[in-house]
């Protein structure tokens, strides 16, 4: 957390404060700790933080969080309670009693909370964000709990696969068990792998024909056949809080030969781009490779395209830093990323292949270990 003392004391502060619930990556990052209600943390430089919450949470966040726990009666904001009827004000006087002076926060805190404190003492905002950019650096334990969270993900996009590849072709739509095989169907069965891997996904995309052009609809209705079906699986751990991502397109069926070309096009520029993952080299270059090699193929100049980044950090967020974008950084080792380029043509469709994996000194170290087959 060295980091965090540089922000705090160049700030001139005494002490960095997060009050947010679980919810929030940041409050999960520097506790440890899994509260739906608002807790407060507050660092000072050279110590490992005070976390305070309501009393019958005491026990359990000292077993689950490396920070000093207090009860909200240990730490005295009872007792400023019974003299100011002001929550607001008392968990300002509180603050500002622990902290001994200003103290510095996250760009998204609370309004309201900043407002009391600024009676006290000055506020300052952490605008390069620390706690960020210190989340985009996994250690062993996150790449641990990750990999986990993949491992559930490739087991649901098996599931999914599989209900796809058994299908029945009648007509121009696939059927399983005498009935029309939907988005819907397909998604149920996906979150029911997931959930006995104790994950949550939401927002699961199984888009199908020309809806694949739009990159994240959702996806409705019956699955046609000879069609590009795209499934973005992106779920959490209920557990650690820690998410995963795949991305696969399949096809059940004869797709048309331009989808065909398109997903060999794709595959083709994962590959070159994962190969030259490592630390060192900058999100915005592998951005700009990817572009290129869709350009050499002429993808890249006709309406449509590669119409998105192609890919971001993973960890208490689904979307963190580093991004591979025209706007990205450097990567480093101990980065989790995704790569997902694809190619979205309106009246045509879209193709979209994404895995993920761990920024190494030397190289890509790819977690995701499922086949990139078009026709299933």
């Amino acid at each position: 957390m060295d980091d965090l003392d540089d922000c705090i004391t160049s700030c001139n502060a005494s002490a960095f404060l997060v009050y947010a619930s679980s919810t929030d990556p940041h409050m999960r990052y520097l506790t440890g700790f899994s509260s739906t209600d608002p807790v407060l943390f507050l660092k000072k430089p050279g110590e490992r933080g005070i976390l305070i919450v309501p009393d019958m949470e005491a026990e359990r966040a000292s077993r689950e969080s490396d920070a000093t726990v207090l009860s909200r009666t240990g730490s005295g904001l009872q007792d400023i309670l019974q003299t100011e009827k002001d929550l607001k004000r008392g968990y300002a006087l509180l603050i500002n009693r622990i902290a001994g002076g200003p103290v510095v926060v996250p760009p998204n805190m609370q309004v309201w909370l900043v407002r009391a404190l600024e009676e006290l003492d000055p506020v300052y905002v952490d605008a390069e964000d620390t706690v960020l950019h210190l989340r985009a650096r996994k250690t062993a334990r996150e790449c641990t709990a990750i990999r986990d969270v993949q491992a559930a993900t490739t087991e649901a996009m098996e599931r999914a696969v599989h209900c796809i590849r058994k299908a029945k072709i009648k007509g121009d739509y696939l059927y399983c068990n005498g009935k029309p095989l939907t988005s819907e169907w397909i998604r149920q069965e996906i979150q029911m792998t997931l959930f006995c891997h104790g994950c949550i996904a939401r927002d699961t995309i199984v888009s199908a024909g020309p809806d694949t052009a739009l990159p994240h609809a959702t996806g409705k209705g019956p699955l046609p056949a000879h069609a590009p079906i795209i499934i973005d699986i992106f779920p959490s751990s209920e557990k650690t809080g820690y998410y995963a991502d795949m991305t696969r397109t399949v096809a059940r069926g004869e797709p048309d030969p331009e989808i065909c070309t398109m997903y060999e096009t794709v595959r083709h520029v994962i590959g070159k781009v994962e190969s030259a993952v490592h630390a060192g080299v900058s999100g915005s270059d592998l951005y700009q490779m990817a572009v290129d090699l869709f350009r050499e193929t002429g993808y890249r100049d006709r309406k449509g395209g590669f119409i998105h980044s192609l890919g971001h950090g993973v960890g208490l967020s689904v979307h963190e830093l580093p991004a591979l974008s025209p706007a990205g950084t450097m990567l480093e080792s101990g980065n989790v990323i995704t790569i997902e380029p694809g190619l979205y043509y309106p009246g045509t469709g879209g193709v979209r292949i994404e895995d993920m994996g761990c920024v190494q000194p030397n190289h890509f170290e790819n977690w995701t270990h499922y086949p990139k087959e078009l026709i299933v």
